[in-house]
């Protein structure tokens, strides 16, 4: 399926003139695959609403090798020249699709977790105006966020209970073998927010506080700082530090017969206690059925049933989901920030609304910790 060239050139994206793409996508492919010949690239579709963050190109290839005919489908990731909206890591990681491919590198060779294959990364924003990469294309179906998956699409009108629990008990398992990474084995240290080899809970907030002060600049939000402060003060000091995917939800995962087939969008990953991920999705899981008054479907997991399939499966205790959902909300408020002010730059969202703080995130942050949010979102 090819856009449509009006929404391309409507769409709230970075890279406006994309006529390019196909003859640098062409060269690149033929430097990659010296031993291609006659190489072709067609049917591009860029998706005209695929976020904020990087871009995402769908392209075939077709070219002749050993004598043979040959035809694949591949997805491109590119860096928006804003910036990733998850706060760097390190200085390694400032650009947000080579975090993305190293990572994914990383968890392929070590953690048996179904991943795309992968065809190189770029970092000469000659090619296509910013850093990139490619990745084979895999089949499959995503749930999705607009309309939320609790509310409509496959999981509510196609799936039976049976496929509904296996396909979350799947992906909590997937989590679990992300967390049995050992860190420092894979070559993570790229990623130590410390710069110590002591990546603790107390790094992220510190990590996030100049984050959101940052992008903030000088703007109230004063439900972010008081979930800042609980954090620190409710700080569990787990000490099961590892890998920790960043955006762990359904939503993230490409699926068939309702079992991972891949795992998505790595961008957010950091080294941090990881029942963080277990959190964010919790949290993820709250939002797209309490706030939002959706039914669970029958043989969807509850909240306990998740926690439990976790510690089944990772063989690990979850001490505080409480806490760590806490987290993930500030988190997902913290991106909201940049996330708004691209939305107004973009004309998608008038300035005098005040997105970045007065938003449904925020103020399911502040129900979180129990507070009164001064800030509640406009619409």
């Amino acid at each position: 399926m090819t856009a449509q060239v009006e929404e391309v050139a409507n769409s709230p994206k970075f890279h406006k003139d994309r006529s390019a793409y196909v003859e640098a996508l062409r060269s690149w492919f033929a430097r990659q695959h010296p031993e291609a010949s006659e190489v072709k690239v067609g049917d591009i579709d860029i998706p005209a609403a695929t976020g904020f963050s990087n871009e995402t190109v769908f392209f075939d290839v077709d070219w002749s090798e050993d004598g043979q005919a040959r035809h694949e489908r591949f997805v491109g990731r590119i860096e928006p020249p804003t910036g990733a909206l998850f706060p760097a890591q390190t200085a390694e990681c400032a650009v947000s699709v080579g975090v993305q491919h190293r990572a994914m590198v990383t968890v392929a060779e070590h953690g048996n977790v179904p991943m795309c294959p992968l065809v190189g990364y770029e970092a000469d924003s000659s090619v296509l105006g910013q850093p990139f990469f490619v990745m084979g294309f895999v089949e499959g179906v995503i749930p999705a966020d607009v309309p939320r998956y609790s509310e409509a699409g496959f999981l509510v009108d196609e799936a039976t209970p049976e496929e509904r629990h296996r396909m979350v008990r799947s992906g909590l398992e997937a989590m679990a073998k992300i967390h049995a990474i050992d860190w420092k084995t894979a070559g993570l240290e790229w990623l130590d927010a410390s710069g110590t080899g002591e990546p603790t809970q107390a790094v992220q907030l510190r990590l996030y506080r100049e984050f959101v002060t940052k992008q903030l600049a000088g703007r109230e939000d004063p439900v972010m700082f008081a979930a800042l402060d609980w954090l620190d003060a409710n700080d569990p000091h787990d000490e099961r530090i590892g890998l920790s995917w960043g955006d762990a939800r359904l939503g993230n995962v490409i699926w068939q017969d309702y079992r991972p087939a891949v795992v998505c969008d790595w961008e957010a990953c950091a080294l941090s206690p990881t029942e963080a991920d277990l959190g964010w999705w919790l949290m993820f899981d709250r939002m797209s059925f309490d706030d939002m008054g959706a039914t669970r479907m029958e043989g969807f997991p509850t909240r306990d049933e998740m926690i439990q399939i976790y510690e089944e499966v990772s063989g690990r205790e979850v001490r505080d989901p409480h806490y760590w959902e806490v987290f993930g909300a500030m988190r997902f408020a913290a991106i909201m920030i940049p996330l708004s002010d691209r939305m107004v730059s973009a004309g998608l969202v008038p300035a005098e609304l005040n997105m970045a703080v007065a938003n449904a995130v925020t103020d399911a942050v502040a129900k979180l910790i129990g507070i009164e949010n001064p800030t509640p979102p406009a619409f």
